[in-house]
């Protein structure tokens, strides 16, 4: 690899600093940009608003004098056709594994996080005349950290099955809540966090009909009995706000009597329920959910970790798409668009952890204006939380 070139540069937690060893696996003799300034140029475009090739030259050809600074440009900046070509080329399982370092480096472990596994397609990511689905992802998102921990590709929501355990291979995810819509409600993904040493909250769907109905059941009879000698409690939250009233009870059963098959589920010792009634212009409108966990019969930690869940919607998928116009990307290159995505979930990352009082969008603007600000994010690591956020002590009712 050629020398690179960044020198103020901490290498055990700066941003860029984790892609300085990447093979470039390029001919030797074809490589006329240095892969890791090119790596650096991307991720500093990406943070300050570019969404595609073309975004990401252009902004290196303007901001030439600043990158002059650190990095050597032997060739000046690459086109935007050369960007596509070498992360076209690029390994992405070597390019994640980039991200996931740096991620590792800066992520502090606390005890009892939730890491919400979710799954979502870049829809206009597809090229029907090649014969490319749309790309499909599968990410884990720390709650307390505020941090994507890592990402996994697969053809299709279908392929989540296989993607997930394949996701959680590479996590550290010892002591934490990890919690995975129903999709993920399997025996074979609950023993292997377990295994890992993890703890698990499923969501159950109709793909778990019979579990699905003894859940159900479970509760109906503990509710006719008033809950009287079963361990249980239950938490209630209002939350008013975006001109909707909500109100939700969380409802757990350390009672697994009903359950025909719990032995297979390696470490399952609670079964819960979510009670929402939401009201919105004058309409009120009433949903309940089931889940198995290994989490124990803790009303405050279940409503904890079922709240850290919807996190990865509004924290990342909602981020992704508004902010980092993700969805109207058409890069449509395998290798590219897988990663193009890590280098959004980078970005993601460290403006999430920036405190400036601002939000994702305008940062992405402000990085582009203030250099200050753009050194910061490239060359300093983000402060780290100290303790596992947990739901305002105010707005929960534990009985």
């Amino acid at each position: 690899c050629e020398d690179f070139a960044v020198q103020s540069i901490a290498p055990d937690r700066s941003l860029v600093g984790h892609f300085a060893l990447l093979e470039d696996t390029r001919c030797v003799l074809k490589r006329r940009h240095i892969l890791h300034e090119m790596i650096v140029i991307a991720i500093a475009a990406i943070l300050c608003g570019a969404d595609g090739w073309v975004a990401i030259a252009e902004f290196g050809r303007a901001k030439r004098a600043w990158f002059n600074r650190f990095l050597t440009l032997p060739h000046g900046i690459p086109s935007h056709d050369t960007f596509g070509r070498v992360f076209g080329l690029l390994e992405p399982a070597a390019f994640e594994a980039c991200f996931r370092a740096w991620v590792d480096s800066i992520r502090a472990l606390l005890p009892g996080e939730v890491v919400a596994i979710d799954g979502k397609t870049l829809r206009r990511s597809h090229d029907r005349s090649a014969g490319l689905a749309a790309l499909h992802l599968v990410s884990a998102w720390a709650t307390s950290n505020r941090l994507v921990l890592g990402q996994v590709a697969t053809d299709a929501k279908s392929n989540e099955i296989t993607a997930i355990p394949r996701l959680l291979e590479l996590l550290h995810i010892k002591g934490c809540i990890v919690t995975i819509d129903a999709m993920g409600c399997q025996t074979k993904i609950a023993a292997q966090i377990i295994a890992q040493g993890g703890d698990y909250l499923l969501a159950l769907k109709g793909n778990q009909g019979t579990l699905l109905a003894e859940v159900e059941e479970a509760f109906i009879d503990a509710d006719a009995k008033d809950y009287a000698g079963l361990p249980s409690q239950v938490v209630e939250t209002v939350e008013h706000g975006h001109g909707r009233r909500e109100r939700r009870r969380y409802r757990t059963l350390g009672q697994l009597d009903g359950l025909s098959n719990s032995a297979a589920w390696e470490g399952l010792d609670m079964l819960g329920m979510v009670e929402s009634d939401c009201e919105r212009d004058g309409k009120l409108t009433h949903e309940t959910r089931y889940y198995i966990g290994s989490i124990g019969a803790d009303g405050p930690t279940f409503a904890h970790a079922v709240r850290g869940h919807w996190g990865i919607e509004n924290g990342v998928h909602w981020s992704l798409d508004v902010a980092f116009r993700e969805d109207e990307s058409r890069v449509r290159d395998d290798n590219a668009r897988e990663n193009l995505a890590v280098l959004r979930h980078l970005a993601l990352n460290r403006l999430k952890n920036d405190k400036t009082k601002l939000g994702m969008a305008n940062k992405r603007l402000r990085a582009g204006w203030d250099e200050t600000y753009l050194d910061k994010l490239l060359f300093e690591p983000p402060e780290l939380p100290t303790k596992t956020k947990t739901s305002a002590s105010s707005n929960i009712r534990a009985g």
